[in-house]
């Protein structure tokens, strides 16, 4: 096996499709949101998704918005509604993120990385950054190649620590 100091499948910058090399300019939280149970309902298993890609609106109530991959697990979770956990990464979670994000393995699942809590919402980490529990106010809408998820913020925990964000490929830590 070889392992390569960068992506064996990196398209060359000039391949690259545009609006994606300007997001990737964009730093970006990093958040992982969970499900109790996804759509393996019959096993009982909760799901994930990393997901760089929220807005987070203070109002009465509060609300987020989030970005999905259409064709994940999550995605088709909460394609008809329901609840979901959003867990925002502090430093020392990039392992975690790349599991969730499908980029790194996780034998025996990817809730076997880092300290999960059981939640209504969803999985909740019990050292992230900040949880926000949200209901899903709308059905999804096709935004780009993306599903846009729309939730109502139920309740919050916010914990001392720095931020992890992404950049151009790579975690910052601010």
């Amino acid at each position: 096996m070889t392992i390569h100091s960068e992506h064996p499948f990196l398209e060359p910058p000039e391949n690259r499709r545009p609006l994606r090399r300007i997001r990737s300019r964009w730093p970006a939280g990093v958040s992982v949101w969970t499900v109790a149970v996804g759509p393996r309902a019959a096993r009982g298993e909760p799901v994930g998704l990393t997901v760089s890609s929220l807005v987070i609106a203070d109002g009465e109530p509060g609300e987020v918005v989030g970005l999905l991959d259409p064709d994940s697990d999550l995605a088709e979770a909460l394609s008809s509604g329901g609840r979901a956990m959003v867990n925002l990464l502090g430093v020392g979670h990039q392992e975690l993120a790349d599991v969730f994000a499908g980029l790194s393995p996780a034998p025996g699942g990817p809730f076997t990385v880092g300290d999960w809590q059981p939640d209504p919402y969803g999985p909740r980490l019990a050292d992230a950054l900040a949880t926000l529990a949200i209901e899903v106010t709308t059905e999804p809408v096709a935004v780009g190649w993306s599903s846009l998820i729309r939730g109502t913020v139920v309740s919050t925990t916010i914990a001392e620590g720095e931020s992890l964000a992404h950049l151009r490929g790579r975690y910052l830590e601010l």
